[in-house]
């Protein structure tokens, strides 16, 4: 069955280490396209921080973001479907996580183009500060609406956010995300995003039914796509789910072992070796019956 969806993780997967796109990468999404594919981004990534790129690269798919819990359009800002972490599980995970000595970002304006709220930066924590100076950065004239610091999160959070995050070093963020599934059970949903060579760890924490599967789920019966005709590439634990929902689920080689020894994935080249234009042009771009293994 031809492939009619393609869903596409960005950072680790689309982008290379330097967090830019290939010409190579660019051209096989644009020949996916002509060739009739729907092409969605799907990524933990905040909406406004995947929102510029699904931009440039035309996309008319719902920008599937906040690891599924928010999923609109890039250019109407249109919602397609928002899935919001409870007020006071939200409240209780800022605290649990400032007892484990952890800062907390949260994740807001489900119906604009997204905000980052933060109140704390502790002294040390330099993987949060360059994440914040990262997110203002990619966001460039609007991070001053888009980034704002509060006196505190407690007294903020009168609503339900999208989602709360943690960041830092991969083993005190592996402890702190052991802790909060235990603490919190059904409550909530823990989703980490490992990067083992920088050391970094992000840590979100969403509506208990929010997953990349999910979103990607939405955006096919939107489209009126059976996972059969999806096609899905990724290459970090929180894209489990909708790697499954694919019927051609793709594993990057700079994945970590998890998915990179599943036998239920085909794999690819890393991303700073193109490996999404290889994985688009294997079983996209050549003809039926002559996809051949990725060299």
């Amino acid at each position: 069955m031809p492939i009619r969806l393609l869903a596409l993780d960005l950072d680790g997967t689309l982008l290379n280490s330097g967090g830019r796109l290939s010409d190579r990468n660019r051209s096989a999404v644009a020949m996916a396209i002509e060739a009739g594919v729907s092409v969605a981004i799907v990524t933990g990534r905040r909406f406004r921080d995947a929102r510029p790129l699904a931009l440039q690269l035309g996309l008319d798919v719902p920008v599937i973001s906040h690891n599924g819990a928010l999923t609109k359009h890039a250019a109407t800002l249109e919602t397609v479907r928002v899935m919001l972490l409870p007020q006071e599980a939200a409240r209780e995970v800022v605290d649990a996580g400032r007892e484990f000595g952890g800062d907390a970002l949260v994740s807001d304006d489900p119906s604009g183009s997204g905000l980052l709220v933060y109140d704390n930066i502790s002294e040390g924590n330099l993987a949060l500060a360059k994440y914040i100076e990262w997110s203002k950065r990619i966001v460039g004239d609007g991070a001053k609406e888009s980034v704002r610091r509060v006196p505190s999160l407690q007294k903020y959070l009168d609503h339900e956010p999208i989602h709360i995050s943690f960041s830092g070093s991969c083993r005190p963020m592996a402890h702190l995300a052991a802790m909060l599934r235990e603490r919190f059970g059904q409550r909530i949903q823990v989703l980490c995003t490992i990067y083992p060579r920088q050391d970094f760890t992000l840590v979100d924490i969403l509506n208990p039914a929010a997953s990349k599967g999910a979103g990607l789920e939405a955006v096919a019966a939107e489209l009126s796509v059976s996972s059969e005709e999806t096609m899905a590439i990724g290459d970090n634990e929180n894209d489990i789910e909708m790697l499954r929902f694919a019927d051609i689920g793709v594993v990057m080689a700079n994945a970590g072992h998890e998915l990179t020894e599943c036998p239920d994935f085909h794999k690819t080249a890393t991303n700073d070796e193109d490996g999404v234009a290889l994985a688009i042009e294997r079983f996209i771009l050549r003809p039926a019956g002559k996809a051949r293994p990725i060299e």
